[in-house]
This record gives C-alpha cells, structure tokens and sequence, in this order.
C-alpha cells in the first residue's frame, strides 16, 4: 500500500511536469510564430517586388544565428535551465523558424521554372543558415 502510494505521487509529479513542458514550448511557438509572421511581413514591405523568398530567407538565417547563440549560452555558460531550453529553442524558434516554408517555397519555384531562383535559395539559406549557428554558438566564448 505504501509503494502505491508512493507510485501515485511520482505519476502525478510527472503528470504535472509533462502539461508544464508542453504549456513551455507552447507558449514559445506562439510568440515564435508571431515574431515570424511580422518579420517576413516587414521584410516583404521593404522589398515589395522580390520574387526571391527573401521572408523567409531572412526569418531562417536570423533563426540559425539565435539558435547558435542560446545553445552557446546553454552549453558553455550552462546559463539556460532545461525549461528555459524548451521554451526558447523548441518553442520560440522552432515557431520562429521556416523550413516547412523554406521547402515548400523552393519546390514552387521549381515547379515554376525558376531554376536560379530555387537554387539560390538552398545555398544561400543552407550556407548563410548554418554559418550563422556556427557564428552565433561561437560568440558566446566571448560573453
């Protein structure tokens, strides 16, 4: 009776921890998904006539360099607690970031014809992307 009792109180304690994980990287894609919405909508106004995904593109290589920056933080600082993680990096920035759209968008150029177009967008995102992870994981040895 006793070790049931005790097996109770475990499920509920991870009950309560798994609803709070998912209310932390919840809550995170919210914003993250608001934050992409109005950035690639700035970037649109500003470039009005791009044909280039040029929203995206930018949404994504921002993206990359956060995400190189907080997982700096979290692993040589260890100034990110396990929540915080999947608040900002599973949450924040899996919303904040497109490569469903990045995909998605390089596919119709394809199927459009823009072969140029399409592949530019894979290399600049690709190459741009990851060196902005590697830049911003590297920043951090200097914070």
């Amino acid at each position: 009776m006793i070790a049931s009792c005790n097996i109770g109180a475990f499920a509920k304690v991870n009950m309560r921890t798994a609803i709070l994980d998912l209310v932390y990287v919840g809550l995170g894609g919210f914003i993250g998904s608001i934050g992409r919405y109005l950035a690639a909508g700035a970037m649109h106004q500003i470039f009005p006539s791009s044909y280039f995904p040029i929203g995206t593109a930018a949404v994504n290589i921002v993206g990359c360099f956060l995400i190189g920056i907080l997982t700096g933080l979290a692993e040589l600082r260890n100034l990110l607690s396990p929540e915080m993680r999947m608040f900002l990096l599973i949450g924040m920035l899996g919303g904040f970031t497109t490569f469903s759209t990045f995909g998605h968008e390089t596919v119709a150029l394809l199927r459009d014809g823009q072969f140029i177009h399409a592949a530019g967008n894979v290399l600049i995102q690709v190459t741009i992307g990851l060196s902005g992870v590697w830049l911003g994981y590297n920043v951090t040895r200097y914070i």
